[in-house]
């Protein structure tokens, strides 16, 4: 790759590029179980599994996969929280060379038969909980098997006794015809045997969902190369990580991009232990970040405002922690100060898309962060700023304009999409619909989305801008800007607010506040205050959600 201006401000063990093993990530954690025998691959609740043991339990359902007809570029779509049998799934169907499909269990019937049928899966593993919901559902995609998993399986007596039987139907027997096996009664019928299959580097090896915030989900084509490389790329920033020793908090789940490869494919690549966070709340995380100490703490910036607004914060001690860090949605510069002055370590600000496996941005590691900024192009990444009206004419350092990406952990494209892809995708060069500049040194920053963009009397407002202003208030706990219709502006500011536990605040101090911040244009004109703020599964506030929300009880006046 050329020299880039952001390669100068790279950490010395950081290359610009790398020569990349050619290895497949099923194969990577076939490699950790050797080198490993002793490493702790999964914990849950106490439950711990080896890496030769998962190791041996993914051959066991890759068998049990492929007798159940399942083979090479088959779909087996996944509904699960981060529990073990999340990862044997993927990791069994990795290894037949099929394709995994990666579904949000949060999701409505509708959503889910989309996305189903979209993806022509014929395989479905999921909680058990969610079995009368996908039966519902069945008839309208190419689904003919659904897997059913038990939280409890995997966890320590009795620690399963905190799982009662919440319903007895939910675990009956299956019943002929329905097409319905127990994820237990299938992995213990075959023997600890590879399948045998051929998985390339260019096979599509997984289906990751948009979020569909502009319309209809499109699912993400990402190949063994994409995701390897994403990994190796990760492994070369982390520099000073360890293999097969280190330890690192699962918070993100697995069935978005993040948890997908910097929690479960980064760390089996690695040999790293894997803390399972089957359900992230500020509480239970705060609880087992203390009773298991993990060396990495990665996590979302809502998650961040949580723990920091708990009662148990402050007396908590988090010396151990080696590395933070903060993705999928931008970060307050507020939280980030609390933070750090808080625990004293550093939260690394990263950036990167589904469609680029997700990572092509981060701080340096243990260098120079920069406040606001997403930090730097990771090895052979490429990145460029072109303008906003017609995304041809290359601006310049410091100029505002659409994020443009290139590099081995690019996407092929959207599956059955090829219009999409086309404009998404132009001559190697992906159009993120981020908008933001480099600086003198090419550490990026974003601005905000292209969509999120409003326009108010002519002007151009970045909603983050006054997001940032909002969280600097010490009565806001939460707080996110929108464009609303206006009919002298076209569009104005409206600012949902969150109120600290205890505080009360007032529409009128929350508008002068902003107005000495930010220039009038800016400022909101109103403010809503809620309880909480609409967020997707992985924390991220939803703008989108509250904008329709608003437009809906326009509709209604």
């Amino acid at each position: 790759m050329e020299e880039r201006i952001w390669h100068k401000a790279y950490d010395p063990q950081v290359p610009p590029s790398i020569d990349y093993e050619k290895i497949t990530l099923p194969e990577g954690l076939e490699r950790s179980a050797r080198n490993y025998p002793g490493q702790t691959a999964l914990l849950l609740m106490g439950r711990k599994i080896s890496y030769p043991e998962l190791n041996s339990l993914v051959n066991r359902f890759a068998a049990a996969l492929q007798d159940l007809g399942v083979q090479k570029g088959d779909k087996v779509a996944l509904l699960l929280p981060n529990i073990p049998q999340g990862m044997i799934a993927v990791y069994a169907t990795f290894r037949l060379g099929a394709v995994v499909v990666m579904n949000n269990p949060l999701y409505t019937e509708a959503e889910l038969a989309y996305q189903l049928k979209d993806s022509e899966a014929t395989v479905a593993v999921t909680l058990d909980l969610l079995i009368p919901r996908l039966l519902k559902i069945k008839d309208k995609t190419d689904l003919r098997i659904i897997i059913s998993c038990h939280i409890r399986d995997y966890l320590p007596f009795p620690a399963k006794q905190l799982f009662p039987f919440i319903k007895k139907e939910l675990h009956r027997k299956p019943v002929p015809g329905e097409g319905v096996f127990e994820f237990q009664d299938l992995i213990k019928k075959f023997p600890d045997q590879p399948p045998g299959a051929e998985v390339a580097w260019d096979d599509l090896a997984a289906l990751l969902y948009t979020g569909g915030t502009t319309g209809v989900s499109k699912g993400v084509m990402l190949t063994h190369g994409n995701l390897s490389a994403n990994v190796q790329q990760l492994k070369a920033w982390t520099y000073d990580a360890v293999d097969g020793r280190e330890s690192l908090m699962g918070i993100f789940p697995i069935f978005h991009s993040a948890g997908f490869t910097a929690v479960m494919n980064h760390c089996l690549y690695r040999g790293m232990e894997i803390i399972l966070v089957p359900k992230p709340d500020p509480d239970g995380v705060l609880k087992m970040t203390k009773k298991y100490r993990p060396d990495y703490f990665p996590c979302v910036p809502t998650l961040y405002v949580g723990l920091l607004n708990h009662p148990e914060f402050s007396k908590t001690d988090f010396s151990f922690i080696k590395g933070c860090v903060s993705g999928a949605a931008p970060l307050a510069l507020e939280t980030l100060k609390q933070w750090q002055e808080a625990v004293g370590t550093q939260i690394t600000e990263v950036y990167g898309l589904t469609e680029t496996s997700p990572l092509s941005h981060a701080n340096p590691w243990r260098g120079k962060s920069k406040a606001g900024s997403v930090g730097l192009a990771i090895p052979d990444t490429d990145c460029k700023i072109v303008d906003v009206a017609d995304g041809t004419k290359e601006l310049g350092l410091g100029e505002t304009g659409e994020i443009l990406l290139k590099g081995p952990q690019l996407t092929q494209g959207y599956y059955k999409k090829p219009e999409e892809t086309a404009i998404a995708i132009q001559d190697g060069w992906f159009y993120t619909g981020d908008i933001g500049y480099l600086d003198d040194e090419g550490y990026l920053y974003i601005v905000d989305r292209k969509k999120d963009m409003i326009i108010a009397g002519g002007f151009n407002i970045y909603p983050r801008d006054i997001d940032e202003v909002l969280f600097e208030h010490p009565k806001i706990k939460e707080a996110c800007a929108v464009g609303i219709p206006d009919l002298y502006r076209g569009e104005t500011v409206k600012a949902f607010v969150v109120p600290r536990e205890g505080e009360t605040l007032t529409a009128e101090e929350v508008i002068s506040f902003c107005r000495e911040k930010l220039a009038a244009y800016k400022a909101p004109k109103q403010v809503e205050f809620m309880k909480d703020l609409p967020k997707s599964a992985v924390g991220k506030v939803l703008r989108r959600k509250l904008r329709e929300m608003e437009l809906e009880k326009e509709g209604k006046r």
